[in-house]
């Protein structure tokens, strides 16, 4: 019999701040932290801004072993597991399971590798651990004494909502009865910028950055990278309740699917990304009807947001939800973007307001259901959808709690 799954505890780090109240606050104040960076005058990028790990996790020795995302996930995990009221003895069987990215900031690394030799004179015995993509898993399972069923998940910018599902899936098939799972990334440096330049998904053009990201408006033109993580503790309903645990929000469905069509680009067609929607529908046992606001990838990139754009008129025509897009007020987090679209999700059902897609003006679809104002509303039904590189599409649906 399959087991109800709910969301106890949660730690976010994200542009918006590190918990619900901070992310709803910006959303209704407009604040965003979009600007040109340091390493070229002509990339925007959206930062986390004053973040030690330090302060989530204390002192450990295998710190040095973590870049930049890695250190985010870190102490995302940590605080979930404080917010769920949970000590290290109930995570003994837990399971772990995150969605992560490559580090591309070789050159922050180091410099450069000649006749096998890396010109880095301090040099760390185990470098290569901070390239690995489950070495945020390693740590935090040390950490937090986590043994359980895991898995490091790198599908691109699907990775953390599909590490969120597949721990949904453990816990709904009583293979766990807690799990922590979630993600986080930084692709904010020299060597990612270069590579997105060259694959033209990259935001290009000057004036106010603030003005750089505009999901599904015609004058998009790419996308800008951010950076942060959130981690979640999903828990089985009857043990969540066992032990009075607060609960945030329930998972309900999970949809995932391979294009098989590009290795950038969209299948224009939809059609898979359609059955990852229709899966997750499924799975929830709810009508599309139900739905009553979608949280889109929304990268601000041509091609993926007509095709997504689309993808939604054409399954919801009938009766269109509210439409918004996380992207446009933190940036792209790459394998890190559907953990903290989650967390905002969360955030919005909690505060019941909803913001708006920021810089949206010229919709590419006039029939999609967009929201381009901010109001008060409390979702039942949310949507959480996110495609990326290699033809991955991983949908999720989140219902607000009710016992």
């Amino acid at each position: 019999m399959s087991k109800r799954v709910v969301i106890t505890g949660l730690g976010v780090i994200s542009s918006l701040g590190f918990s619900l109240e901070e992310i709803i606050l910006n959303f209704k104040k407009n604040r965003v932290n979009f600007l040109y960076s340091k390493f070229d005058d002509n990339i925007v990028v959206s930062p986390v801004k004053n973040f030690n790990i330090l302060s989530f996790t204390g002192k450990f020795k295998e710190r040095k072993y973590l870049n930049r995302g890695a250190q985010f996930v870190t102490a995302a995990a940590c605080v979930a597991v404080e917010n769920a009221c949970l000590n290290k003895s109930m995570l003994n069987n837990a399971g772990l399971f995150l969605g992560t990215g490559p580090n591309l900031n070789i050159g922050g690394e180091f410099y450069s590798v000649k006749n096998g030799q890396i010109d880095k004179q301090d040099l760390l015995a185990l470098w290569m651990l901070r390239f690995l993509p489950n070495t945020p898993t390693s740590v935090i399972a040390k950490l937090l004494n986590i043994h359980g069923e895991n898995s490091t998940i790198n599908t691109a910018c699907t990775a953390s909502l599909q590490a969120i599902g597949e721990g949904f899936r453990r816990v709904k098939e009583a293979r766990a009865d807690i799990v922590l799972a979630g993600g986080g990334d930084s692709r904010i440096n020299h060597d990612a910028a270069l590579a997105y330049n060259m694959a033209h998904a990259l935001y290009s053009g000057k004036g106010d950055p603030l003005t750089a990201v505009c999901p599904f408006d015609m004058k998009r033109s790419g996308f800008v990278s951010g950076e942060g993580a959130a981690v979640f503790v999903i828990e089985e309903y009857e043990h969540a309740k066992n032990r009075n645990a607060n609960i945030l929000g329930e998972i309900c469905g999970y949809g995932i699917s391979l294009d098989g069509y590009s290795m950038t680009a969209p299948d224009p067609s939809g059609i898979w990304a359609e059955a990852a929607v229709k899966s997750a529908l499924s799975e929830a046992v709810i009508r599309k009807e139900q739905i009553d606001l979608i949280f889109a990838h929304g990268t601000s990139t041509p091609v993926n947001d007509k095709t997504e754009a689309d993808l939604i008129e054409r399954i919801f025509h009938s009766n269109p939800p509210h439409v918004t897009a996380i992207k446009s007020w933190i940036g792209h987090l790459a394998a890190g973007c559907g953990a903290v679209e989650l967390a905002a999700g969360l955030s919005v059902i909690k505060h019941k307001y909803v913001p708006e897609i920021r810089n949206l003006k010229d919709p590419c679809n006039k029939k999609v259901n967009f929201v381009t104002k901010p109001f008060d509303f409390i979702p039942k039904f949310v949507l959480i959808e996110n495609f990326g590189f290699g033809g991955q599409n991983c949908v999720i649906v989140v219902k607000k709690y009710s016992a």
